[in-house]
């Protein structure tokens, strides 16, 4: 595999981090467990990109089979966001999308990109430009539990807008112990450029919402160990903008918001969190609560042994 897998940004990433991976899984394809992986999920995590040019991620559920994978540059997402969805306005043929498969159970997880080449009443499809596989590492394990009753058959609720983090959002977020983040990198030609989603796992906590310099419309959030590829942080270095989606695994309820980055990679900043290399913060400039949005429910199992190793704020 070839360094120039990597755009421009993740290799200065890579550089401010002092140094990159021993070395580059991304493919410009997908190879067949990539395929059969997918092919096996209920539920997708995508970023997507809005009219105006903002990252905007989101989760499309369905049954086993609904992403699907014909040949080894193509996913077939037979699901589409639903009308209150933000996302529902992002996902369309000519721009870039993120797609991250991951089993909570397992701990697996994929990340494919590229870009949406055509859209029709029951879905999308996807021409893949790289796929990825990721570590297990800061993932929580989840098991899918049977749909409850009451959310079959009924209409999403219409999503509460805001621009300012409310009570709800606060402790939506202060509980959470995993998050997605969407980004892109800057407009340029390639594929090593475009739309991305990643995961992000922690103790419930590990993310700071800072009252006293933010407003409480700041979040100061740890950057551990990981992969070194750097690529939602490469991202953020040229193109601030970005967006991060809250799950609530109990209740179905989706929390997605939008707003600017910057990345300290100040080392004694970060000394301050156990198990953080550097920190980033989040600026909010608008969100979605969209209550039991998501058909599916988890029960949780337990925290990754690389969770177990970090600290808190506290």
């Amino acid at each position: 595999m070839q360094a120039t897998h990597f755009n421009a940004d993740e290799l200065a990433a890579q550089r401010l981090a002092g140094g990159g991976p021993r070395g580059d899984g991304i493919r410009d394809f997908m190879h067949e467990q990539y395929r059969d992986f997918f092919s096996r999920l209920p539920y997708l995590f995508v970023g997507g990109i809005d009219a105006a040019g903002w990252p905007l991620a989101g989760m499309l559920t369905g049954q086993p089979g609904f992403v699907q994978a014909p040949n080894a540059v193509t996913l077939q997402i037979s699901a589409l966001p639903d009308p209150g969805d933000p996302a529902a306005q992002a996902l369309v043929p000519g721009r870039g999308i993120g797609m991250l498969g991951i089993d909570l159970a397992t701990r697996w997880r994929v990340r494919a990109n590229g870009n949406v080449v055509n859209r029709h009443a029951a879905g999308i499809r996807v021409a893949v430009a790289q796929s990825f596989g990721n570590c297990p590492q800061y993932i929580q394990r989840r098991s899918i539990l049977p749909p409850p009753r009451e959310a079959s058959g009924t209409e999403p609720m219409a999503a509460d807008v805001f621009d300012r983090l409310d009570e709800a959002a606060r402790a939506a977020i202060v509980a959470a112990d995993t998050f997605f983040v969407a980004s892109r990198s800057r407009a340029l030609e390639g594929a090593a450029y475009g739309a991305d989603i990643s995961h992000r796992g922690g103790r419930p906590g590990f993310i700071r919402i800072d009252d006293e310099h933010g407003g409480g419309n700041v979040l100061t959030i740890p950057d551990f160990r990981g992969n070194r590829y750097f690529n939602t942080l490469g991202n953020l270095m040229v193109e601030p903008r970005a967006s991060l989606l809250f799950v609530d695994f109990e209740s179905g309820d989706l929390l997605q918001l939008q707003g600017t980055a910057e990345v300290d990679w100040n080392g004694a900043a970060a000394q301050r969190f156990p198990g953080a290399e550097r920190l980033w913060r989040f600026h909010v400039v608008r969100g979605w609560r969209r209550r039991a949005a998501s058909p599916l429910r988890w029960s949780f199992l337990d925290y990754s042994p690389t969770t177990m190793q970090t600290g808190s704020w506290s």
